[in-house]
Order: C-alpha cells, then sequence, then structure tokens
C-alpha cells in the first residue's frame, strides 16, 4: 500500500471514529429528556410517553434504511455522511424549538417529536456510513471487527456524557421543569453538528474497494438468501432493543419518586438516575475498549457467547433481588460525586453494559461474514432493523406500566437468550436457502421499492 493510501485510510478511519459518537450522543438525549415529558403528562402511561422521543427516534431506521444503503451505493461514503450531518443539525435545532411552547404542552410535545424523528434519519445515515466503513477499512475479520470494537468506545463515551449532563441540567423535576433546561446541550449538539459538517468537508475520503458496486455489478440473489444474515437481521433488531431498553428504563425506575420507583430522595433522583445511567455506558466504553485490544484474537462467535450468558445471569438476579436489598455506589449528583445508595438491582443492570458493549460489533461481523458485493444492501437492511431500538424499549415501558419495573425487564432478558441462540447456532454460514427465503426476498424487494419510490 502507497504512503498516500494509508494517509487516506488512517484519516478515513479516524473521521468514522468521531462520527461514531456522534450517533450516540444524538441517540442518547431522548430517554434522559423523556423524563420531563413523563412529568408533564404524569398518569398510569407515563413511561409509555415518556419513552415515545426514543421511539421516534428510531423509528426513522425503518424508512431511511434502505433508502441509506442506496445512497452509500450511488454518492460515496463522504456524501451520505454530510448529509446526514446536516439533517442531525435540522433534527436538534427543531427539538430546541419545542422548548419555545412551554405555555402549550401537547404543542411542543409534537414539535419535540417531531425533531427527535429527524434526528433518527441522521443517526441512520451516519450508522450506514460507519459500520461497513470501519468493518471493510479493516479487511473484514476479526480486524474488521477490532475498528469497530475500537470506534464503539467512542460512542460509549459519548453516551456515557450525554444522560450525566442531561440529568444535571434537569435537576428535580417539578412542573415547571421543561425543554429549555436543557438547552446548553442542544446548544453543544449543533455546535458539535456544524463543525462536523466543515470538517469532514475539507478531508478527502476514499471509499474502500472492498465490496464496492457499480452498474454492471450482476446481482445474483439477494443479502436474504443468506441465513445466517436473515437471522442476523433479527439479532440486530433485538440487540439495539436491549441496549437502549436497559439503561433507558432504569432513568425512569430511579427517577420516579412514587412507591414504584427507587425510592431515591426526590431532589436528587434525576440527577443520580442519569448518572448510573451513564455508569452504563461507561461501562459500555470499558468493555469495548478492552475488547478492541483481543477483538483480533478471539473469534467474534466466543465474544458474544461469553457476553450474552453473563448478560442474562445478571438480568435475572437484577430481578429476583428487587429493590429492597441496596449498595452504594459513586454517583454524579448534580454538584459532585458522592456515594449514595441505590438498589443493588440498579447496579446489577448497569454491569449489563460490560456484556452488551461487544454485541453490536459481533453480530454485525457475523451476519456481513462473506456477503461481498451484497454489503451494502445489508446494511441498508441492518440500519432498517435498529428500529427496535424505539419498539422493544417503548414495550418494555408500556409492561411496566402495568407491571413494574423490574418486571419489565423480562423484555431484554429474551432478547439476550435470542442473542445467545443466534451465536452458538444461528450465526454459522451454511449458504444455505432457508424456507421463508422466498417469501423474506419478495418481502424485502416491495419495502424497497416503495421507500425508493417515496423518498
Amino acid at each position: 500500500m502507497s504512503n498516500s493510501k494509508q494517509n487516506g485510510s488512517i484519516i478515513a478511519i479516524i473521521t468514522m471514529m468521531f462520527l461514531y459518537a456522534m450517533i450516540s450522543f444524538v441517540t442518547n438525549l431522548a430517554a434522559p429528556i423523556g423524563v420531563i415529558w413523563k412529568s408533564a403528562f404524569d398518569g398510569d402511561s407515563a413511561n409509555t410517553v415518556g419513552m415515545l422521543g426514543n421511539a421516534m427516534n428510531f423509528l426513522a431506521y425503518l424508512f431511511m434504511g434502505i433508502p441509506a444503503g442506496k445512497m452509500l451505493s450511488k454518492v460515496g461514503y463522504k456524501k451520505t455522511a454530510l448529509i446526514g450531518i446536516g439533517i442531525g443539525f435540522l433534527g436538534v435545532l427543531t427539538q430546541f424549538c419545542s422548548g419555545l411552547f412551554a405555555d402549550a404542552k401537547i404543542t411542543g410535545f409534537v414539535i419535540y417529536l417531531l425533531g427527535a424523528f429527524i434526528s433518527g434519519f441522521c443517526v441512520c445515515m451516519l450508522n450506514t456510513v460507519v459500520n461497513p466503513m470501519l468493518n471493510l477499512l479493516g479487511g473484514g475479520g476479526n480486524r474488521g471487527n477490532q475498528l469497530n470494537m475500537i470506534g464503539g468506545t467512542l460512542n460509549s463515551l459519548a453516551g456515557t456524557l450525554t444522560p450525566l449532563f442531561v440529568g444535571a441540567l434537569i435537576g428535580q423535576v417539578t412542573k415547571s421543569t421543561s425543554m429549555v433546561d436543557v438547552n446548553p446541550v442542544l446548544y453543544i449538539a449543533m455546535a458539535v453538528f456544524a463543525g462536523a459538517f466543515i470538517i469532514l468537508s475539507f478531508i478527502p475520503i476514499q471509499d474502500p474497494e472492498i465490496g464496492k458496486t457499480d452498474a454492471n455489478t450482476v446481482f445474483e440473489h439477494s443479502p436474504w438468501a443468506f441465513r445466517h444474515f436473515v437471522l442476523g437481521v433479527a439479532a440486530i433488531f433485538v440487540y439495539v432493543g436491549v441496549e437502549v431498553g436497559i439503561p433507558g428504563t432504569l432513568i425512569y425506575f430511579l427517577s420516579d419518586t412514587k412507591a414504584n420507583g427507587a425510592g431515591l430522595p426526590p431532589e436528587t433522583a434525576t440527577a443520580i438516575a442519569g448518572s448510573v445511567a451513564a455508569t452504563y455506558w461507561f461501562l459500555m466504553l470499558v468493555g469495548r475498549f478492552s475488547a478492541g485490544f483481543i477483538a483480533d484474537k478471539v473469534s467474534s462467535r466466543t465474544l458474544m457467547i461469553c457476553a450474552t450468558s453473563i448478560a442474562m445471569l445478571l438480568i435475572v438476579i437484577a430481578m429476583l433481588l428487587g429493590k429492597d436489598t441496596t449498595v452504594s455506589m459513586p454517583v454524579f449528583t448534580g454538584s459532585s460525586f458522592n456515594m449514595v445508595v441505590v438498589p443493588i438491582c440498579a447496579l446489577l443492570l448497569v454491569l449489563v453494559g460490560l456484556c452488551t458493549s461487544v454485541m453490536w460489533a459481533c453480530i454485525f461481523n457475523l451476519a456481513t461474514e462473506g456477503l461481498g458485493k451484497y454489503t451494502a444492501s445489508a446494511s441498508g437492511i441492518f440500519m432498517m432493523m435498529v428500529v427496535g431500538g424505539g419498539l422493544i424499549p417503548l414495550f418494555q415501558n408500556f409492561i411496566a406500566d402495568q407491571a413494574g419495573y423490574l418486571t419489565s425487564y423480562l423484555v431484554p432478558l429474551l432478547g439476550v437468550a435470542y442473542m445467545c441462540f443466534y451465536a452458538v447456532i444461528g450465526s454459522k454460514n451454511v449458504n444455505k436457502i432457508i424456507i421463508l427465503q422466498p417469501f423474506l426476498i419478495q418481502l424485502g424487494r416491495a419495502v424497497n421499492f416503495s421507500i425508493y419510490y417515496f423518498f
């Protein structure tokens, strides 16, 4: 490899790492901000309402996944990233505008949901760029997985800081709490998007040759012809729901000062909840950073089996112990770090972050192994399935409203169980057409045509 190409690859890798962080920054605004709307619409379905912003953010993936994959093939990685950044700025600006309607609660909420939906288009497009780009720049296999792990470290750093800042800004939730209270975070988000757009505009990025297609490329089949890909699509859907649902529901549990909540002091409950959720994302950072050093030596399948097994154990123990057993842990209470007594189930659920840290990269790597020219199309389909990050937490919080917070963790438990199955059996690339393939191909083509026609 020539020096110029090598330097170009390094620049591309660094840029993709930076975009990885931006994805998490935007995505993780939804759950802590949802505490504001949960309080504003206090009632029997408050948790479900609070999670609607998160649901709208991820719902965008369903509509943008395939178009983003097509855009990646037609205009390249850089232009797709620039368009995504521009849309992200618009989405955050729209969320900011929702704070201008403090006296019109429903109007402000609708505008906020619209902003969350627009932001979802952004993170979908950036995810479509980042994951295959890092995998391909690494040459696929364990090396490609390693780069995704390292990029995920920055993703987790942004995920750690976002709920921490938002929780500190909100403070104690009262009837007067509104979107205006989190404006500093929104200002930062818009500044980051504007700066990233300018910087990326001047950085030369060479699209990777691996998996690249052109007008003469013949597609004999589709990604749906690969069993391990089909099952991997379901695994991605489930995984994102688990990753978002565990800390998102935990925020609502810890910030709830009523009987069903964790029993924390009202004046610090929201700040503590944000800090505990931030600890979850911090442990994801630690896990991804650590895995980055071993991912080129340990197979993705082995990492997945170990991670899912430990995660299931932690969730089961957390549900059994309940909220009466407590433990002290260091958290940011709004002004300083202190040892705070929280239910031990919260600590155990936070530790699941170490396990979920490796799952995305492992699933993506296993599901795209051997796809070659179908990689770009597969990436678009994957992005559609990220909608699980909106639907599964929404379902989990519906259960939380009906049966309690800890009971709702049956949802991520079943999700982790499926991912364990995928790691053990479903991820094997047998290259055989499964029974559902004809239906899946026709369904995929129909969705592809419909979305492409309207967008």
